[in-house]
């Protein structure tokens, strides 16, 4: 049986000489790959209590929605700035050269809403970061975040010290 490490292709020298870049749409362009990833996610979840899962454009979409659909909970999108039509609250985080920001509706998140938060991949943390800030700005409370692929060279769990944080897979590059 095919682990989620098998699936995941790797791309030298992308975007830029020097960077590994991990890509998963070789996990979604196979139908067992993107079973075991949903599957896998599933699993860190375990038993927890809680009421939606959010995932950051777009990735995070891909595998945030169906697993809010097998575990029947509410998905909750966050979008690059101007993208969601209602009154939003937003952050605006660091990325490697420069900053961007991000945006949630307002009413999305409930006083005391558990929140798990599904994206694919944590680099430096700082979107993350920002969805945590929005979340506990509306009264939501993570109760756990997941990633599918972890690089460990670039020290994003340090972004996310005191939550409960987990990835199916680990690369020790950046």
């Amino acid at each position: 049986m095919k682990s989620i490490k098998d699936y995941i292709r790797t791309i030298p020298d992308f975007p830029e000489p020097g960077i590994m870049f991990r890509d998963v749409t070789s996990i979604l362009q196979d139908k067992d790959g993107l079973k075991l990833a949903i599957d896998e996610i599933d699993k860190k979840i375990g038993d927890i209590e809680f009421d939606s899962i959010i995932g950051p454009e777009s990735r995070g979409f891909i595998f945030g929605v169906p697993l809010a659909y097998k575990l029947n909970k509410a998905f909750i999108p966050v979008r690059k700035k101007g993208k969601l039509p209602g009154k939003t609250v937003s952050m605006d985080y660091d990325l490697e050269y420069g900053q961007a920001t991000i945006e949630m509706h307002k009413d999305s998140i409930k006083l005391g809403q558990k929140i798990v938060i599904v994206d694919d991949l944590i680099a430096t943390g700082g979107t993350i970061e920002a969805i945590i800030k929005l979340v506990e700005l509306l009264g939501g409370e993570i109760v756990k975040i997941i990633f599918l692929i972890e690089l460990n060279g670039l020290n994003g769990r340090d972004k996310l010290k005191g939550y409960d944080v987990e990835s199916i897979v680990q690369y020790d590059d950046k």
